[in-house]
């Protein structure tokens, strides 16, 4: 009994030194959150082992957290460079660079992004193509409706000028500017010292990123209506993409679809939604929600974005009513129209 159990733990032991089978490819994912970020612990985390367990572990994504290899504003360039194999990208740091993409910034077109993200995924795919053909694109990150969060009331339009308003990205910063406030730009980890040190009294953001990146003691009005939203994108270097055999690149191409830009997008949706009911019930944040007329005046200041955005893409030499009608068709589609 005894040899019979010492000849069985011997085999137990073995067994557990046994060396683990290396991954055929290693992929470096690069993104500008902190690592509490539920992208970071929920969607790219989630994306990265599905990616995993799909190619039986031939495929391993190493992730890189809180811009270790580089700036908010640098990830398109990493995941073009190689710097990092897939960057986790916002354009809209990168004003006039990607005319197509910047619609998508335009505000008061995204009711909710549960599903409006497969809607931006279908519709920018053969975009992306045109406006970014040195990377794969493979995903779309919509935040949930965003809106402006300040340290004195803003109600109209006629409120923001003469502030200065920390912008979500390049289209915001054009709206800001249009309205006669002063646009401050800096990333969203930025975004709590541009407003304690006075450099904004104001920002974009969605509702439980104010909470996230601990600007909620320094914003206590907040305008209760859906906005505008800041899109990201998982993007992969070519060289890397293009390297892959058959059998990895199925895997990668079956994680790159509208259904799994819905299903990373979902978790951050569900929590930015839930800073708006922690506000309320602080008792110290007052959100505004305004009348029709006012939703009328903030549409009505808005509409010159899309002029704007229809003479930016004419010069790029392409369409811009057929791709303006295109991109309302796929939310409507998505039943994420506003």
């Amino acid at each position: 009994m005894i040899r019979r159990t010492s000849v069985a733990l011997a085999a137990l032991l073995a067994a557990s030194v046994l060396p683990v089978k290396a991954a055929e490819v290693e992929f470096s994912l690069a993104h500008w959150l902190p690592p509490t970020h539920p992208m970071h612990t929920g969607g790219i985390a989630e994306w990265a082992d599905s990616v995993s367990k799909a190619s039986d572990g031939r495929i391993k994504i190493n992730i890189f957290p809180a811009a270790q290899l580089g700036s908010a504003a640098d990830h398109y360039d990493m995941a073009r460079d190689g710097i990092a194999d897939i960057g986790y990208v916002n354009p809209g740091y990168q004003a006039g660079r990607f005319p197509i993409y910047s619609l998508i910034e335009v505000p008061f077109h995204v009711r909710e992004v549960d599903n409006g993200s497969g809607a931006i995924h279908e519709w920018y795919a053969k975009y992306a193509e045109i406006e970014m053909p040195d990377v794969k694109f493979c995903l779309t990150n919509p935040h949930d409706p965003g809106t402006i969060h300040a340290n004195t009331e803003i109600k109209v339009p006629a409120d923001i000028k003469g502030k200065n308003i920390r912008a979500a990205h390049a289209t915001m910063a054009r709206f800001v500017s249009l309205l006669g406030g002063s646009s401050v730009q800096v990333p969203a980890n930025e975004a709590r010292d541009a407003i304690s040190k006075g450099m904004a009294d104001a920002i974009t953001f969605p509702w439980n990123s104010v909470y996230i990146f601990g600007i909620d003691p320094v914003v206590n009005h907040h305008l209760d209506f859906p906005f505008y939203i800041s899109n990201q994108l998982l993007l992969i270097n070519r060289g890397a993409y293009d390297g892959l055999s058959d059998e990895n690149r199925k895997v990668i191409d079956e994680h790159c679809t509208p259904e799994w830009s819905q299903k990373f997008s979902a978790g951050w949706a569900e929590n930015e939604r839930s800073g708006r009911q922690k506000m309320i019930d602080s008792g110290t944040h007052i959100l505004y929600q305004p009348t029709e007329d006012e939703i009328a005046l903030w549409r009505e200041a808005a509409a010159p974005l899309v002029d704007q955005w229809k003479e930016d893409v004419r010069k790029a030499g392409q369409d811009p009513d057929a791709i303006y009608e295109e991109y309302r068709s796929a939310l409507q589609k998505y039943g994420s129209l506003y």
